[in-house]
């Protein structure tokens, strides 16, 4: 497609302890989704790294996120080292609404971090939470995108949906926010913050595979909206945390048959120019 490469906003990379317990979670996924979900790349961290590449991925995030206070600056250490060792990956970070939480934020912004990742199901936390206030502004103010698991699949949390996303936006209308999933599975509801917040973007991680739609597909009354956001869709996959190879997300989006513009932008354009890997 004349492209230099994919660039995947939704991959993840954590110490491997924590990473254990992510892939633990989701051995055990069956009994609340109804579906085995089976870890396609549960490899050594350098060997994921070099599949990526070798999937052509010119730039990478690891998110990675807390379910617990006094958690998440340890992360972020953990993280910048990766980053510092992995230069494709875009330095990432991620945050907890707790006590000192605007200073450890502040220290990765400083320290470089590049894109941030909230976890409003995993954390059980509101994104309201006045904790968090002085954190969504700075990184409004600093242009820092944030990945937020906002959607309510694969099963939902008591924050999540578009109802406390909406509020957060409300008060922070220049937030570049990115909905995980594409808002998995309240698309519409999501769709319609992008349409109202132009800093909104969405990402299509695990949406469109065959796993996600036997959970409950995306409605296709969607897809003329879907593509009018062809400019605010990144690319995003979940690897390694995947039940079918890389290349599935792919096909998956290819057959929506939205056209080549619409892919290139989605697969690599839009990111890029967030993120300004071309500059």
């Amino acid at each position: 497609m004349g492209l230099p490469g994919l660039v995947d906003v939704h991959t993840h990379f954590m110490p491997r302890r924590v990473l254990d317990k992510v892939w633990h979670h989701f051995d055990s996924a069956g009994p609340l989704t109804g579906v085995e979900w089976p870890i396609a790349y549960r490899h050594e961290e350098e060997e994921r790294v070099a599949l990526l590449r070798g999937f052509g991925v010119r730039a990478f995030t690891a998110l990675l996120y807390p379910h617990k206070p006094a958690m998440a600056a340890w992360l972020n250490s953990w993280s910048a080292g990766f980053a510092a060792r992995t230069p494709d990956c875009l330095h990432t970070a991620t945050f907890f609404p707790e006590d000192g939480v605007a200073d450890y934020v502040r220290r990765a912004v400083d320290g470089g971090a590049r894109i941030f990742k909230a976890h409003l199901q995993v954390g059980a936390y509101d994104p309201n939470d006045g904790r968090l206030d002085p954190v969504w502004g700075l990184l409004a103010e600093a242009g820092i995108p944030v990945v937020v698991h906002c959607g309510s699949g694969p099963v939902p949390g008591p924050h999540t949906g578009p109802g406390p996303v909406a509020r957060l936006l409300a008060r922070h209308p220049r937030l570049p926010l990115v909905v995980a999933h594409l808002g998995m599975p309240e698309y519409g509801a999501f769709l319609g913050l992008a349409d109202r917040y132009p800093e909104v973007r969405l990402d299509t991680t695990m949406v469109f595979t065959d796993f996600a739609e036997r959970l409950g597909g995306f409605p296709p009354e969607e897809l003329g909206r879907l593509a009018a956001l062809g400019d605010r869709i990144l690319l995003g996959t979940d690897f390694p945390n995947i039940p079918h190879p890389y290349d599935h997300q792919l096909d998956a989006l290819e057959r929506l048959g939205l056209g080549d513009d619409w892919l290139r932008a989605v697969c690599h354009d839009n990111a890029a120019r967030l993120f300004a890997l071309d500059a």
